[in-house]
Parts: C-alpha cells; structure tokens; sequence
C-alpha cells in the first residue's frame, strides 16, 4: 500500500507491506489535515501481525481521524478505550503546527520517530520522540508525557513500525522525495518476520 500528498508545508509518504505470505497487514499509516493549520501523522503497529492486528490497528486509525483536533494524549486515551476487545496496538503520533514551526509528538509501545536532516557527514538526527512502555488497548503508562521541537524547512519526519530494522535512517537519499525515501527504507529494510511500515513527512517550505 502505498500513500502520499501534501499538507500545507509538508510532504508526505507512506508505504507499507504485510508478513511475507500474508494479505492483510497490521501496520496503518495516520496522515490527516487539521483544520488546515496543522496536520497530524502517525504509525499504528497492531500487536502481531494477521487479521486481528489489522482490526486493532484499523479500529485506532477511525478513532484517531475521529478524534483528529484534540490533544495527543486524549486522542491517546481515546484509543485505550476503544481498543480494549482488541489485541491492542502500539502507536506514535506527530502533530505538525504551520503557523508556529513546531511539531509536538507522543509514542506508546515501540514505533520510532525521528527527525533528520541532511549533514555534511551523512545524516543527522535532530529529534526522536520519547516512547512510554505500554499497550493501547491493555496496558497505558499512568501519564503520557508529549514533547514539542521546532521543524524547519528541510526536516524530515520518520516515523517506522517495528518491522524496520533499526539503522534505517544511516542511508536516507535526501535528493529523493518523501514518497522515493519511504519505499526506499520498506525495501532495504523491511524484516521477514513482520508487517513493515514507513511513514515520511518532509518540510518542504511555503506551498
């Protein structure tokens, strides 16, 4: 499956593939519009992989769009709730604010979320999200702490399930598009044993 568009400022990209040997994948992409001031994207990895982790994963994509405008960790606990019949998923989501250059982002389980950019020496990470212990859906860590960075042009946001294998950001083509880098990191290093998803939201400057 593959995504991608822009939102003001930012472009963005999202590709996915389920296990080897599967049809359904349990990863799902969040890139939604905020009141065209903002945009909010995210990774959804629901725990395993198969059908049952793409209904929790689903389940929490309807309540996240549902729920886009509210705060991170009320959308956060929105999901808990919705999902407890579920297996429950792991989730980060990155909110994206125009007018003030800044992007807050919150995480639950393991889907990592960096900010790079490019460096004379390779690539450079600027920011990665500070990921709480837990299970939307079973267990949530008793506060969901969100922290905010500033996002310029020329950053760009990754965010990847757990079906990517870690050093995906040491070899990132910046002279590619969002759309070029996500498929690029599913291919290079999308594991065997899992679903695998990359979601990619580059600052492009004024539309």
């Amino acid at each position: 499956m593959i995504r991608h568009g822009r939102f003001g400022p930012i472009e963005w990209a999202a590709v996915r593939r389920p296990h080897p040997g599967e049809d359904v994948c349990g990863d799902h992409p969040i890139a939604v519009d905020v009141g065209g001031a903002a945009a909010l994207f995210g990774v959804i990895d629901g725990l395993g992989h198969g059908e049952g982790a793409a209904k929790a994963a689903q389940r929490a994509a309807e309540v996240v769009d549902e729920h886009r405008s509210e705060p991170l960790d009320a959308v956060m606990e929105r999901c808990h709730l919705a999902l407890t019949e579920t297996r429950g998923v792991a989730m980060t989501l990155a909110r994206m604010d125009f007018d003030t250059g800044t992007m807050s982002w919150i995480g639950v389980g393991n889907v990592a979320a960096d900010v790079v950019a490019k460096h004379p020496t390779g690539v450079e990470v600027r920011s990665s999200a500070l990921l709480a212990g837990g299970i939307i859906g079973y267990r949530m860590p008793p506060t969901l702490p969100s922290h905010q960075v500033p996002i310029t042009p020329g950053d760009l946001l990754v965010i990847s399930s757990d079906g990517i294998a870690q050093h995906h950001l040491d070899s990132i083509d910046f002279a590619a598009n969002a759309l070029t880098i996500a498929e690029e990191l599913v291919d290079r290093y999308g594991r065997e044993n899992d679903d695998a998803l990359v979601l990619t939201a580059r600052h492009r400057g004024a539309p």
